[in-house]
């Protein structure tokens, strides 16, 4: 970028490796890695159904082919990039305060941990929208209460046990979820018409609901960064893990969805979560309902404990960056954060009462705005230090960055432009807090409140890059 100039010394951020740990957990390897990033992300096709509610067969289709290209492979080549860069459990967080600073690392950290709890008290209330058909008690009132905090618990005990256990789980429930597609779809073959899957009324879509679903199903790529130091050598296998777990979320989308829209005469109205429970009925009977409503519970199960893990393990990640008091830092005997698995355990609690469709727009704009600085920090980065040691690296230098993040900037313009009033105003004094709880938090370190410490595994963000100098 500009002349050649052999006197110049060039910075570069070190190649790291991962943090040294004092426990003997064991890391994580790519297969269950491949299944983490599958329930970061989906999970499968359980809450698609709202996008052939909102727009019909054919949109819906489309959506789940397009919108992978927009948003879904730049944000996993982002994700790979920067989390073999950076492989350790403070993920994006770090990404963005070395690019912009740590206030705004921690504005960054903030906005993603919320979202994260948001995205996880939907799932909860997927598991209960899947089981009320067969078990209508839990449809609402005192036993629905009961259920989502019971299922909580459990749970968050899971992820109390060790990400290892997490990843082996997530592996036979990600294998359990999908199974029951399978022999629907072979089932669904005498009553496949084509002619189904192009109807389309331009005039009649709900563009709000329409993206805000698309939206959710095909982001959080970048979770799965706050768990790169707890990888098995995360620089070769976290860009493996990330293109096995695309291909895989696709095509649990798509190959679903044709067959639901196929197969089935079309009523938009029924096109609601839990649906594909209903068309499990009519094509195979109730024994097929009722393994899917149990794989769609299993589903939820796996969305769960892969996102807490993922929420938990970046409040560790930040503590060892010195951003949170140092207690967020300790592990119980199993290696997991302990305070983070508590503290987002009672955010999902708190916010199991919303609705699906509130949880999933409230989630949504929080969201956009940590990408927004994540594209930034990113497009920084290969700015400010285009040598700097980039294990997994995306082509194209500083302006192939630039017109990488320009499709999916534009499409959170567009999902933000559609976003209600209430949620708007909900999430703006989300991020107001953001704002205020960082100099509090400064503040209370001044005063040694509390206890913050660096970890000496890490480097520091602003004084400990390395100066080399590429000609002698």
């Amino acid at each position: 970028m500009g002349e050649f100039n052999s006197n110049v010394e060039y910075v570069t951020v070190v190649d790291l490796p991962s943090p040294r740990r004092t426990h003997t957990m064991k890391k994580v390897s790519i297969l269950p890695l491949v299944f983490l990033i599958f329930y970061e992300v989906s999970g499968g096709p359980f809450g698609v159904e709202d996008t052939v509610h909102a727009a019909g067969p054919l949109l819906a289709l489309l959506g789940f082919v397009v919108f992978p290209f927009i948003w879904s492979i730049p944000e996993a080549l982002i994700t790979a990039e920067m989390g073999t860069m950076f492989p350790e459990n403070s993920g994006y967080v770090v990404w963005v305060s070395t690019a912009l600073g740590p206030f705004w690392g921690f504005q960054q950290g903030w906005m993603k941990w919320l979202s994260g709890v948001i995205d996880n008290a939907l799932y909860p209330v997927l598991f209960l929208d899947y089981l009320k058909s067969g078990v209508p008690a839990l449809g609402g009132g005192l036993p629905r209460i009961l259920a989502t905090w019971g299922l909580t618990i459990v749970l968050t005990f899971l992820n109390y046990r060790g990400l290892t256990i997490v990843g082996y789980v997530a592996v036979f429930l990600g294998v359990f979820s999908l199974l029951p597609f399978v022999v629907m779809g072979f089932l669904s073959i005498p009553d496949l018409k084509p002619s189904r899957w192009t109807v389309v009324n331009t005039k009649d879509v709900d563009w709000n609901l329409y993206l805000n679903t698309l939206f959710w199903n095909l982001n959080y790529w970048d979770s799965i960064s706050t768990l790169s130091g707890e990888v098995e050598n995360p620089k070769k296998t976290l860009p493996k893990a990330l293109f096995f777990a695309l291909i895989l979320v696709v095509l649990g989308y798509f190959f679903p969805l044709l067959i639901g829209t196929g197969a089935v005469p079309l009523n938009r109205e029924l096109w609601t979560d839990g649906y594909f429970s209903d068309i499990a009925m009519i094509l195979g009977g109730a024994w097929l309902r009722w393994w899917l409503q149990a794989a769609a519970a299993m589903s939820n199960m796996g969305m769960f404990v892969a996102e807490m893990s993922s929420d938990s393990f970046q409040l560790l990640g930040m503590a060892e960056r010195g951003m949170l008091p140092e207690f967020f830092s300790k592990r119980s005997r199993h290696g997991t954060p302990l305070v983070g698995i508590l503290f987002s355990a009672s955010g999902v609690i708190l916010l199991s009462w919303m609705s699906f469709q509130e949880i999933v727009a409230a989630e949504n704009f929080l969201y956009c705005f940590g990408m927004i600085l994540e594209f930034i920090a990113f497009i920084l980065l290969k700015i400010k230090h285009p040598n700097a040691s980039r294990p997994y690296k995306v082509p194209g230098g500083a302006a192939g960055a630039i017109l990488m993040c320009i499709p999916p900037t534009a499409l959170i313009c567009v999902v933000l432009y559609f976003s209600t009033l209430k949620v708007m105003v909900v999430s703006l004094i989300a991020v107001s807090i953001g704002l205020v709880l960082q100099p509090c938090i400064k503040y209370v370190e001044k005063k040694r409140w509390l206890k913050f410490s660096h970890s000496a595994d890490l480097p520091d963000l602003e004084h400990e890059e390395s100066t080399h100098s590429l000609v002698n």
